[in-house]
């Protein structure tokens, strides 16, 4: 929220330069983006009054004004403003004035006419991006006066962040409660007037959706004049609070809305039939809005709807057909209260944020109604004329809010903040937030007041407390929490290991974002139902993602459009699964890699990555926890991933992973140039690490048997493997796969494996007759289970 620091200190006025007071906002919680001067810099602008405007002889576009400055004589100005007049006050910039962009003012002749200063717009002093002409000021101006001192342009905008949960600091009144408690200053008490009936014209009002809107109040203004000129002073104090005037009435609507924090509307009266119902929509509603947008009403959409037609979407934005326009004399001024889970979510559903839905989202003062009423038709009286009704208000007291009774225990802040406070300070702290304090044997019973809905616990009051005492004077202090040390089973593997093994072999980690586009979804997990988020981002971010491939490869993208031709990446975080009615959120490990397989130099060999690249990555992975035997990694089909290139990652025969190339049709679809290979591991299957356990080193002579095998094209290493392993016995201590061949001499449909058989004992030295024996129980599952036989 951005506001007018001199506006702030009319409202409260500490003792503190304006540097002193964004830090201390700041260090209350109330962050401070920013503090910018109101207006650019600028000097000799003073307040003229246009005493004769005639058309330049020898230009058709310009005038020839005689202006009185408050110098005694009248100087001539030549102007091209369109609405420069006879009798205007308007800002003069002097012969030797400075105006923002250091450009100076010096005499001129325009047309063989002599232009003694120039008469300027909102534009040139900086107080506008654009002006349609020169900027007229009120009638009673002082000639002569200093423009930059009559506006008070010499003031600070200060830029505060504020987190969700403090929709209270949405408005002046907000910020300035704030700044008194921080400072132990006096908060100016607003006696906000009763506006008292001069008609006794009553709208009628239906609550049809009392658990949404509890609280309704309006009041019929007749005789507004919708063309009046909104004033000065209040166009300046929305423009530094970063809103454009419109109309008096809607300018009103959103100063109530800064000024005391309660969102407001204006209805056309002439232009409503009936009563006004607040009711959920049924479906099937249209609405043009007041920025031309036609929407269709979804159901369950809170309303403000009279006898024929939907008005406005209710906490949102109002309807064009129902707003108020240039001929309008007869208004319905609304003030209501709605809940904020009526609203949180709505207004994005639409593609909207307004300045309403934003507030209401977070929470009004649900007491504030009636006062910001008064005061807007206070306004509106005095801006527009015109003559008011009474007060008509609609409520359902059992369903407005509650302030919640709190037990604050004395023994709960020093416990939580680390530092003794006094109950004095305690006591005063709470009473100066406007919370109901009442003592008790062991601390406070306190009652949060009705604009804080951010207080509902114990913990919350704590913080407040330690929040105005100030986080500053809390000493330091190692903690005094118990300490207790969690045991870690020994097998556990940490993830970090798993990350360090990837760094080591050269991969970044990376960090994106759990929803994708709905095409990115479909292209890679098109067999998982899709999971659309209620209110996204955007268009592209609509979608929770059921695998972390969308993520690499998006980043993969983003690196090779700046010239990064080599990538390797890899992340962990959870997918979203959809399972009935369930969504099921596992935690998953993913890698991607893509290029060359070594960095460029002279020295090393070039080549791209391939599968065997990624696997080697992946098995190393799987080596540290726990033998890698107990994995299995077999062919598999995947939509996503290259037919012939694909494998599932299987442990106790249960899937916990995938690893393979890119499919060429995603990778074309995707623009990439070069072949990309992923993998992505349930995390959950490697909770277990392996235990390092000491093995001897036998005193006695290892003996290696060589041997070639000729077995079925679609036999894998990994069942040769299992089988000679199953069927060796001890001494056989290793299996070693050494090469692979297919080609000449070869039946087409087979492949030669050739393996090493590694024996040893602790023992003794393995006999001959030993070691044949053990060779030949190898050679003997394999020809029986997978009919492999010798390579003559």
């Amino acid at each position: 929220m951005q506001f007018s620091e001199s506006w702030l200190r009319e409202w409260v006025n500490p003792q503190a330069s304006t540097e002193e007071l964004a830090d201390a906002l700041s260090m209350a919680g109330l962050e401070v983006d920013g503090v910018s001067p109101a207006a650019p810099a600028f000097n000799g602008v003073v307040i003229g009054k246009v005493l004769d405007c005639q058309r330049h002889p020898d230009a058709d576009k310009l005038s020839v004004c005689q202006v009185d400055i408050g110098a005694g004589e009248p100087v001539q100005i030549v102007c091209g403003a369109k609405n420069v007049a006879a009798d205007m006050k308007v800002p003069v910039a002097v012969v030797g004035a400075v105006l923002p962009g250091d450009f100076r003012i010096r005499k001129a002749k325009l047309r063989g006419q002599q232009s003694l200063g120039m008469i300027c717009s909102a534009s040139e002093l900086g107080l506008a991006e654009s002006s349609d002409g020169i900027m007229p000021l009120p009638q009673d101006a002082p000639v002569g006066d200093d423009f930059r001192a009559y506006l008070q342009l010499d003031d600070s905008l200060i830029d505060v962040d504020l987190t969700p949960d403090r929709g209270d600091c949405l408005s002046i009144a907000g910020i300035a409660r704030d700044v008194g408690v921080i400072y132990a200053a006096e908060v100016t008490d607003w006696k906000i007037p009763e506006v008292p009936a001069g008609i006794d014209d009553r709208q009628e009002v239906r609550l049809e959706a009392a658990e949404a809107c509890p609280r309704y109040t309006c009041r019929i203004v007749r005789g507004v004049d919708a063309r009046a000129e909104t004033p000065l002073w209040m166009v300046e104090r929305l423009r530094r609070s970063g809103i454009r005037a419109i109309s008096p009435v809607v300018d009103i609507t959103n100063y109530v809305m800064i000024e005391l924090g309660q969102p407001m509307h204006g209805f056309d009266l002439d232009r409503l039939s009936g009563t006004i119902h607040v009711r959920f929509s049924q479906g099937g509603e249209k609405l043009t809005l007041l920025d031309g947008s036609d929407v269709d009403v979804q159901q369950g959409t809170l309303l403000i709807a009279d006898d024929e037609k939907p008005l406005a979407l209710a906490g949102i934005m109002g309807g064009e057909a129902s707003g108020v326009v240039e001929d309008t004399r007869d208004i319905l001024l609304e003030s209501a209260f709605f809940s904020p889970t009526a609203i949180i979510g709505k207004a994005r559903a639409y593609g909207l944020h307004t300045d309403s839905s934003h507030r209401f989202e977070r929470g009004v003062d649900w007491q504030l109604q009636i006062r910001a009423l008064e005061r807007a038709t206070d306004l509106l009286l005095h801006i527009a004329g015109g003559e008011a009704g009474p007060v008509v208000e609609a409520v359902a007291g059992d369903q407005l809010p509650e302030s919640p009774e709190i037990h604050l225990r004395r023994f709960q802040i020093p416990r939580i903040l680390g530092v003794e406070i006094d109950d004095a300070t305690i006591s005063d702290i709470l009473k100066r937030l406007g919370m109901g304090v009442e003592t008790t044997q062991d601390g406070w019973r306190v009652r949060a007041p009705s604009w804080r809905f951010d207080i509902a616990i114990e913990a919350d009051l704590v913080e407040e407390i330690g929040r105005i005492y100030g986080y500053a004077n809390i000493p330091e202090n190692l903690s005094s929490a118990p300490v207790s040390v969690q045991g870690v089973p020994e097998a556990a593997l940490h993830l970090d290991r798993i990350k360090d093994l990837l760094v080591d072999r050269d991969y970044q980690e990376v960090v994106t974002y759990s929803f994708i586009s709905p095409e990115l979804a479909e292209l890679l997990t098109p067999k998982a139902r899709p999971i659309r988020l209620a209110n996204p981002i955007s268009a592209d971010m609509s979608v929770m993602r059921a695998s972390l491939w969308p993520g690499l490869l998006s980043t993969l993208q983003y690196n090779l459009a700046r010239q990064q031709d080599r990538v390797r990446l890899f992340e962990t975080g959870q997918i979203f699964l959809a399972e009935g009615e369930d969504i099921r959120q596992p935690d998953m490990f993913a890698g991607l890699i893509y290029g060359d397989r070594l960095p460029e130099q002279w020295a090393n060999p070039t080549g791209k990555v391939d599968f065997y690249d990624l696997k080697g990555d992946v098995e190393a992975v799987l080596g540290m926890v726990d033998n890698l035997h107990g994995f299995d990694i077999q062919p598999v089909k995947d939509d996503a991933l290259h037919p012939g290139q694909s494998a599932v990652i299987l442990r106790n025969a249960e899937e916990i992973g995938r690893l393979g190339m890119l499919h060429p049709a995603l990778q074309a679809k995707l623009d990439i140039p070069g072949n990309v290979f992923l993998f992505q591991i349930r995390l959950q299957g490697l909770e277990k690490g392996r235990i390092p356990a000491y093995a001897a080193v036998s005193r006695y002579p290892a003996i290696r048997r060589d041997l070639a095998l000729l077995v079925g094209r679609d036999v894998s290493w990994g069942e040769v493997e299992a089988v000679a392993r199953k069927a060796a016995p001890e001494i056989v201590r290793d299996i070693r796969i050494f090469d692979v061949y297919t080609g000449d001499n070869i039946d087409s449909g087979l492949k030669s494996l050739a393996l090493s058989l590694i024996l040893q004992d602790y023992s003794h030295t393995l006999t001959d007759e030993e070691t044949e024996r053990a060779v030949k129980a190898v050679l003997d599952a394999l020809r029986t289970e997978l009919s492999a036989k010798l390579r003559d």
